[in-house]
């Protein structure tokens, strides 16, 4: 048995479904990715374990070679939802047009792990000195459970890693933290004909959200790092809900929102700082209150600009390490000792979208360089 072609291991990575949501009736396992990628790389003489993180998820950890330090080409297995009716052709089918390779995960990020194999198939004949990790994580497009679950276990990794999101190939040392935050706010309804008989949860959600703006000025105001292209830290309001009928006081009203801190910002203190101006509304408005994350924050990511990491990355690539908002699994890679930079295939902006793609032109210029990171870490 001997490993797929390229076009075959991208399409059956492809075909593989791994869909990673917060809805129960959309989340699927990514089980058969990862026993995929386990499979080819045990035929190309890495040592394989599968890690579970929770029913049906699962991080892969392949390491070829042995040793303190080496290389961790990481990235995650599983997908967004997708809305199969919006696409050209079939999401969960490798197509080709136009230059490129259709299908979801072929930029984001199944991608990059059939690159990694055909980087490693032109180096097997030299003695790895140092190890060559191959990490497959669960979740990252929800929670990231898989990479959180490394982090907790605190195993060191090896010396750098390169978490393969789509940069078009320019390294990345720095992104935004994120956070998902939701308000609940529970008052009493009653006839609107008259104020007194209730307490309204939408004039409670507004007053909370004006506090929430004043916020966002003020750390607008106090925050600002010119790499980025949004130079501050942004609060979205992304949706609300509350109330029923326009004739009954509101009783009940929820808002979900994200914030995207800078490097340097602590979100457990940006929590703090809304807990405060959020508390004396409840006892103003004589609701309840709750305000609670969605999920525990991403925290921002930052990688020092002298280190070699970067500095290797900015050689082989012809360009200087940048900044970007979306947050990545970087900073666990980070807190595991490991130098870290953001590197790989594809345009950010095409993921998530229907007709994800990546660009045929894109294949030979990233084999190259994952190769020659390969043969300074570990041969």
């Amino acid at each position: 048995m001997s490993v797929p072609s390229l076009q075959h291991r991208f399409a059956a990575l492809l075909a593989a479904p791994s869909v990673s949501c917060t809805q129960p009736a959309l989340d699927q396992s990514n089980r058969p990715v990862v026993e995929l990628l386990a499979e080819w790389l045990d035929l190309l003489g890495f040592r394989c374990e599968l890690q579970q993180v929770a029913p049906g998820k699962f991080n892969l950890l392949a390491i070829r070679g042995s040793g303190p330090g080496g290389l961790v080409l990481a990235g995650h297995s599983d997908t967004v939802p997708f809305d199969e009716a919006l696409w050209r052709s079939d999401p969960l089918l490798l197509s080709e047009r136009d230059g490129r390779w259709y299908g979801l995960g072929s930029c984001d990020m199944k991608g990059f792990f059939a690159l990694v194999i055909e980087a490693v198939q032109g180096l097997l004949e030299h003695d790895f000195r140092q190890p060559l990790l191959i990490l497959a994580t669960c979740d990252e497009e929800s929670s990231m459970s898989g990479a959180r679950a490394l982090a907790a276990a605190g195993k060191p990794l090896g010396r750098a890693a390169v978490v393969g999101e789509p940069t078009g190939l320019r390294p990345i040392r720095m992104h935004k933290g994120i956070m998902m935050e939701r308000i609940d706010i529970l008052g009493q309804s009653g006839h609107s004909s008259d104020p007194g008989l209730g307490h309204s949860a939408l004039e409670a959600m507004h007053a909370s959200i004006g506090e929430l703006i004043g916020l966002r000025r003020q750390w607008q105001a106090q925050y600002s790092n010119p790499q980025f292209s949004v130079p501050q830290p942004t609060l979205n309001f992304g949706c609300i809900h509350g109330g029923d009928n326009p004739n009954r006081i509101c009783g009940q009203c929820s808002l979900e929102f994200d914030l995207r801190p800078l490097p340097g910002m602590d979100p457990q203190q940006l929590r703090e700082a809304i807990r405060q101006k959020l508390q004396p509304l409840a006892e103003r408005y004589q609701v309840r209150l709750d305000y609670s994350p969605l999920f525990s924050s991403v925290p921002p990511f930052e990688q020092a600009a002298d280190c070699e990491l970067v500095r290797i990355a900015e050689r082989l690539t012809g360009h200087t390490a940048e900044a970007v908002a979306f947050a990545t699994e970087a900073p666990y890679l980070q807190q595991l000792g490991c130098e870290t930079v953001v590197l790989g295939p594809g345009d950010i902006a095409c993921a998530h979208q229907p007709d994800e793609y990546l660009e045929l032109a894109a294949i030979e210029p990233t084999v190259r360089v994952l190769r020659e990171l390969i043969c300074h870490y570990c041969l």
